[in-house]
């Protein structure tokens, strides 16, 4: 199995988990979390930008890699996602570069995946 198919299932699975043992705040929490991404005045994929760059900078490795995700479904090109890590180091400092190395690891396995499917 691989990173992402792992990072997919865990994730998956502990939401079902969370979601199930919280209350209601928890569920309207994650509700807002999942709403706030939908187009809006801002469409999808920059919102999803904009969580990419803030995870960098948080240095939340599971809010990057989703955000990574997201972005690349949504059709980011590689240079895109330079210029974003560009934005972030400049936020954040060099402090965000490994996050940017484990970020340009996932954004290859993404590439490897879509180039290994069948079709």
């Amino acid at each position: 199995m691989s990173n992402l198919e792992k990072f997919r299932k865990f994730r998956e699975e502990m939401k079902h988990q969370i979601l199930h043992d919280g209350n209601l705040d928890t569920k309207r929490f994650f509700g807002l979390d999942r709403s706030v991404y939908e187009d809006g005045k801002l469409d999808k994929k920059t919102k999803e930008m904009m969580g990419l760059v803030a995870s960098l900078v948080l240095r939340c490795d599971d809010c990057i890699t989703y955000h990574i995700m997201q972005c690349y479904e949504l059709g980011l090109s590689r240079d895109q996602f330079v210029e974003l890590f560009n934005v972030a180091m400049v936020a954040g400092g060099s402090i965000c570069v490994p996050h940017i190395r484990r970020a340009t690891e996932t954004l290859n396995e993404l590439h490897e995946e879509k180039n290994s499917a069948p079709g």
